[in-house]
């Protein structure tokens, strides 16, 4: 089967996510693939413009919310994924690569889904029982945005936390509904993000309106 067409754009940001092969760990010390993580993601930025809105570092995988004002993610992210490959399969004594495929992107076309993703990405620890609430797992760039640690790359102005630090916090701290959960993981499988519906009601489960 052909390889889908990448859509390459500039107006929307993409929710952006990668595993390791066979959902391995990444075989390393997190401090230590955090570091790998936080260098290339910063060459990536100089050599290539991508804005970096978010990153969450899990175990075997990571979250990351970009845009491309050079409508490059293509090259962004083969750069990002080639240079955290190698330098981490070559710290690890890996024999196999680090990634089980292709790095997975959703377009966020409304200000809506970009919340959902959002929230989503910066919950994946609390969700995996890694921590209570989101402000205490240091591999994720919410702690810099809180003012909490150092940037430890180039991250965007984070406009959703910085209108009201107080209450975007507690709003991502609220466990939120199961099935609205589902359907924004469900929603972030697709090229553009999309809202699941019921098969037996027929209705979203999500409305486009709403946020987690």
């Amino acid at each position: 089967m052909p390889r889908a067409q990448t859509i390459l754009q500039s107006d929307f940001p993409y929710n952006i996510s990668a595993r390791c092969i066979n959902k391995e760990w990444f075989n390393l010390p997190m401090e230590q693939v955090w570091e790998v993580f936080c260098e290339v993601l910063t060459e990536t930025h100089i050599r290539y413009d991508l804005n970096i809105h978010s990153f969450v570092l899990m175990s075997n995988h990571f979250h990351l919310i970009a845009t491309t004002p050079k409508a490059n993610i293509s090259l962004s992210m083969q750069y990002l994924m080639g240079q955290t490959s190698r330098k981490l399969t070559k710290l690890g004594n890996r024999i196999n690569e680090t990634y089980g495929g292709r790095y997975h992107k959703c377009i966020l076309q409304s200000h809506k889904y970009y919340l959902n993703a959002y929230k989503y990405n910066y919950r994946n620890p609390v969700t995996a029982r890694i921590c209570e609430l989101v402000q205490d797992y240091k591999f994720s760039t919410l702690p810099a945005v809180m003012s909490m640690a150092k940037k430890p790359f180039p991250v965007i102005e984070d406009l959703t936390y910085n209108s009201s630090p107080e209450d975007t916090l507690k709003w991502l701290n609220e466990k939120p509904d199961d099935d609205k959960l589902e359907a924004v993981r469900w929603g972030l499988k697709k090229p553009y993000f999309q809202s699941k519906k019921s098969k037996t009601r027929n209705k979203p489960f999500l409305e486009d309106n709403d946020t987690l």
